[in-house]
């Protein structure tokens, strides 16, 4: 660390010592590397809920690449598809390592090594900036040696990576902030904003770390006319790299982040983001995540810096941030901006805060350096390097004993057995299985993953935890995962459905295998015969949608339940193709535009979707559903201009309707007509009004007399 005037505590050595430093610093990596694979050799569970889905996605992007076997490049709106909620960057730098490494389990972990292997460089290289070479490699140590983030690098979730790429971008981004000569350059610029927009695509969470520093850094440059061009350009590049994943999937994404931010919060019962207990919650973690053996020494040396520094300590506290010397100003400003941020987020997980981790461990080894020079004063080099090497050696083996006690040897899980019996029997076919069981060793994410290892096309989906969806799994389920007993969860509905399978003559069971407690997992299959296909029901649905919400309605009770027993959307291959018979024969066929309207937008294909809305308004001029629905999707796509355009063009008829009415004043604020905001506080109450009743109206009946009578008379599509 620098002193106070501003000499770093070592020397710059030879090109000799660097190279030490760099060595030291791979051995250090392949060090905590070697532990890792140890573990994971020792530990012997499947990936749970959390890891096999983001197992999961890194085999999606794997072969959307072409890179895994089971897939093969389909274009740029395929590969967006993959990340609905959540950026995709670390799926697809997993998913190309798992095509070097492999994709089982362990041999996937090989990119948390990576991700961890960055993190070390970029802790170590901001340490060598504040402090020299011995204390970015004593940050770098403590690191490597935190419970916390020793835990996390067996985790397969997106924790290392998240912490890995926002440390970067901070490090960067203070680069760059710093006063010239040291900061300011237009090279430093780009190379932050290149970071800063790769942590947002690794998980849209880093804005909880790279925002305040940010906008801090972007008010700063605002006096220098360079660096105000800088700062234009550096958000040009983030928002370049950031928004084609964002269009895509905005929607999805904000959907799936207000379920698990504000919808998981209150379902878990973590304390108001404001109150005490909010605040506290992340820092009474700390001695546990950072180990006791770290934080002593380090609160040591902070006690004793103080103490040498007491007559100065008036001087300093009347203007602190100017007494530090350059550089931590900017690290103390990134780690209470993101405890801060993190705190104040209402979904509370321990490893939420590990992207703050690694800045307070920069803090925390300031204390041990200043430790290490009182003992270098009272007793020479050898005392304070014995004692430091000491406390070290401490802190790794209380993270070492922490591994251990995390180590666990289960029963053989019986996934690999039933999935190999389902591929001998399906082959590489696309396959969907529902999975009745539900804990954290046996679920459809971890079904789902070993399925699809080696090129397996076999999707595990869940449905069945509620009565009503019963006879519905009985009537259209091939393949169906169960258990003796208990089924591993608490919904009495799912063990429910296990006996009704059972009992049921069009099932036959498979083979078992012993799973825990004395418990079996069968495997069900369907007798004879194809389950009935959800094609015709499909189109008399997609026709259903000309009656607006009501129609919806019954669409969005139908088509969730469908998507689960069918994992791989192979009905939607079959109506495209139908419909496109039809249309050659008739392209006025109603029953074919409604469809490839509907699977249009159901597969995020706005512009798509809105030719064939465009297609059903000449053909129903007087219908105002077509024109709501391609504003809806034209909306969607950010194009709010083009949907008001179209709405003011229809028909008088068709803009009295309360819904069109409101979707056009919606679209022309959108677009900037900000004059027409009074008329939409108008319009806005009565339509909604309207589309919930006729919501509610729906809902009562999910399957109409005229439905029914469409679901007969609507051609089948052909097999």
């Amino acid at each position: 660390m620098p002193d106070s005037h501003g000499q770093p505590l070592t020397p710059s050595g030879s090109q000799w010592q660097r190279l030490i430093w760099w060595l030291l610093l791979l051995a250090l990596w392949a060090g905590a590397t070697l532990a890792d694979r140890l573990w994971l050799a020792a530990d012997g569970r499947l990936p749970s809920w959390d890891q096999a889905d983001y197992l999961n996605s890194a085999l999606d992007h794997g072969r959307a690449l072409g890179l895994l076997s089971g897939g093969g490049w389909q274009g740029w709106g395929h590969l967006l598809d993959l990340s609905p909620k959540i950026p995709p960057l670390a799926s697809l730098i997993d998913g190309s390592v798992m095509a070097i490494s492999g994709d089982t389990a362990d041999q996937a972990s090989w990119s948390l090594s990576g991700w961890h292997g960055l993190l070390l460089l970029v802790v170590a290289c901001w340490g060598r900036q504040l402090g020299g070479r011995g204390f970015g490699l004593l940050a770098a140590s403590l690191v490597t040696l935190s419970p916390a983030l020793t835990a996390l690098r067996v985790d397969y979730t997106l924790d290392i990576p998240l912490t890995a790429s926002t440390t970067l971008a901070l490090w960067l981004l203070g680069r760059w902030q710093a006063q010239p000569p040291a900061g300011g350059r237009w090279r430093q610029a780009m190379v932050a904003a290149l970071a800063v927009a790769g942590a947002l695509l690794v998980k849209q969470s880093a804005l909880l770390l790279v925002a305040l520093p940010s906008l801090w850094a972007a008010l700063s440059s605002l006096g220098q006319r360079r660096r105000r061009w800088q700062s234009l350009v550096a958000l040009l590049i983030v928002l370049g790299l950031l928004l084609p994943w964002l269009h895509h999937n905005w929607i999805t994404t904000l959907g799936g982040t207000n379920r698990a931010v504000i919808e998981s919060a209150a379902a878990e019962g973590d304390p108001s983001p404001l109150s005490l207990a909010s605040l506290l919650w992340y820092p009474r973690l700390w001695p546990q995540q950072l180990g006791l053996p770290i934080l002593v020494p380090a609160f040591t040396g902070g006690l004793l810096a103080l103490w040498r520094g007491r007559g100065q300590l008036r001087a300093r506290l009347r203007s602190p941030m100017r007494a530090l010397p350059s550089g931590w100003a900017w690290l103390i400003g990134c780690t209470l901006a993101g405890a801060l941020a993190t705190t104040l987020s209402p979904n509370k997980d321990a490893r939420y805060i590990a992207p703050v981790l690694p800045l307070l461990l920069l803090l925390l080894a300031r204390g041990w350096w200043q430790l290490g020079r009182e003992l270098q004063r009272l007793g020479g080099p050898a005392l304070s390097a014995s004692l430091l090497g000491g406390g070290l050696l401490a802190a790794a083996a209380a993270s070492a004993q922490t591994a251990l006690a995390a180590i666990e040897r289960p029963e053989p899980s019986p996934i690999p057995a039933a999935i190999a019996r389902l591929r001998a029997a399906v082959g590489d076919a696309p396959t969907t299985l529902l999975v009745v069981p539900g804990s954290p060793d046996l679920n459809e994410q971890t079904v789902s993953y070993v399925g699809r290892l080696g090129g397996g096309q076999i999707e595990a989906r869940r449905l069945g935890r509620q009565r009503h969806e019963h006879p519905l799994v009985l009537e259209r389920s091939s393949w169906i995962l169960l258990s003796t007993g208990d089924q591993g969860t608490n919904r009495p509905p799912s063990r429910e459905l296990s006996l009704k399978v059972r009992r049921d003559a069009r099932f036959t069971r498979l083979g078992s295998w012993p799973w825990s407690e004395g418990r079996h997992v069968e495997l069900w299959q369907r007798r004879a015969g194809a389950a009935p296909r959800f094609d015709p029901q499909f189109i008399a649905l997609a026709r259903g949608m000309e009656r607006g919400p009501e129609g919806l309605a019954t669409l969005f009770a139908r088509i969730g339940p469908e998507h689960q027993l069918d994992g791989h959307f192979l009905y939607q291959q079959r109506v495209r193709a139908w419909a496109r018979q039809r249309l050659e024969r008739n392209p006025q066929d109603g029953d074919a535009l409604w469809s490839l309207a509907l699977l249009a937008t159901l597969n995020n294909r706005p512009g798509e979707a809105e030719g064939w809305y465009s297609r059903l308004i000449a053909l129903q001029p007087t219908n105002p559903w077509p024109a709501a629905y391609r504003a809806v999707v034209q909306v969607a796509d950010w194009r709010p201009g083009a949907a008001v355009a179209g709405l003011d063009q229809a028909p008088e008829t068709v803009r009295q309707q309360p819904v069109v009415g409101a979707l056009a004043d919606l679209s022309a604020v959108l677009s900037g007509r900000l004059w027409r905001l009074d008329d939409l506080r108008r319009q806005l109450p009565p339509a909604i009004e309207e589309v919930v009743q006729r919501v509610k109206s729906g809902a009562h009946r999910l399957e109409p007399a005229h439905h029914r009578q469409a679901l007969n008379q609507t051609p089948k599509p052909d097999n």
